[in-house]
């Protein structure tokens, strides 16, 4: 890769950058140091987006930080472009973003004022929302949709969450009637709910802290998709923490300081945010931890989709 990152920083006019690796995931992400300046360079991983896609990412993100929302700010090259292609892989250079991550899966929050910082991130959510409502996408825009199809169609975004191989024959009875039961639900809810541009990612990796500001980063997969769905992406993360309810309530309190929003079908998308999780995981079942982690979102979307469904034909009973 040193070759690339080294013809990656001339397009961008910093040959006598400094340069190190600091994330190998979906993404290579090198930190640039130039002077007192750091920024972030991205070598995005093949096939995983297309370059309409990065682009539209890219234009949102600068629209969202001209109007304040806490994100990185897309940096121009030399010719004036967001996104380079070199040997086949797609590059764009960030701002580099001050603060540590609000946490990590496994080793809780990292942070003092708990609620408050759910009460940030609620605010911060919803200005996002409200900025993207207000905003043009210019032609070409492109970005995937978390709707019906995409959550619970015949080829999901993160793929069939009910064929998971390591599915016991009982649970996976269970993952397909939730979702004939979700389907069904969203068919005659879909044009009633908050749709629009969302992050789809807020976990406590992709969100940065600093002092009392937080920044939203890591934006792979965001799109189009109910508002809701961003709201359960932060909360379901949180569920075994002592005051997840505490949590909770900050950080619709925090949106709802900025935008309104209908929860009442909240339990819903709960259920759906943890049954991606469970079709994202089946494509990478032979990576480093996937064990775990599989068991573990297996598990929580168990909990929940039988809640869920419990709380169906309860419902369904009393009316």
């Amino acid at each position: 890769m040193k070759q690339i990152v080294e013809q990656a920083l001339a397009l961008w006019g910093m040959r006598d950058a400094k340069w190190s690796l600091v994330a190998a995931r979906e993404n290579h992400v090198y930190r640039i140091d130039l002077g007192q300046t750091a920024y972030a360079l991205r070598l995005h991983r093949v096939g995983l987006r297309s370059d309409a896609e990065l682009r539209s990412e890219l234009q949102w993100m600068a629209a969202l930080g001209e109007k304040g929302v806490g994100v990185p700010t897309p940096v121009l090259s030399t010719e004036g472009l967001y996104l380079h292609l070199l040997q086949g892989i797609q590059i764009d250079m960030l701002g580099w973003l001050p603060g540590r991550p609000l946490g990590a899966t496994g080793s809780g929050i990292d942070h003092e004022d708990r609620t408050g910082v759910f009460h940030t991130i609620g605010r911060e959510m919803a200005r996002l929302h409200k900025i993207s409502d207000d905003w043009s996408p210019p032609p070409g825009f492109s970005r995937w949709s978390w709707d019906r199809p995409g959550l619970l169609g015949k080829t999901p975004l993160w793929d069939r969450f009910w064929e998971n191989p390591t599915l016991t024959a009982e649970d996976q009875a269970l993952f397909l009637q939730f979702r004939k039961v979700a389907d069904h639900k969203l068919r005659h809810l879909e044009s009633k709910l908050d749709y629009g541009l969302i992050h789809a990612d807020l976990v406590r990796e992709n969100v940065m802290v600093d002092s009392d500001r937080v920044w939203l980063i890591d934006f792979d997969d965001a799109g189009f998709g109910f508002r809701l769905f961003d709201i359960v992406t932060t909360l379901l993360k949180n569920l075994e923490e002592p005051d997840c309810d505490l949590l909770r309530e900050a950080l619709l309190t925090g949106y709802r300081t900025e935008r309104q929003i209908c929860t009442e079908h909240l339990d819903l998308f709960m259920a759906l945010r943890a049954a991606t999780y469970v079709g994202w995981i089946s494509s990478r079942l032979q990576e480093d931890g996937s064990d775990l982690r599989n068991t573990r979102f297996i598990e929580t979307a168990r909990n929940l989709l039988t809640r869920y469904l419990d709380t169906t034909r309860i419902n369904g009973r009393n009316q």
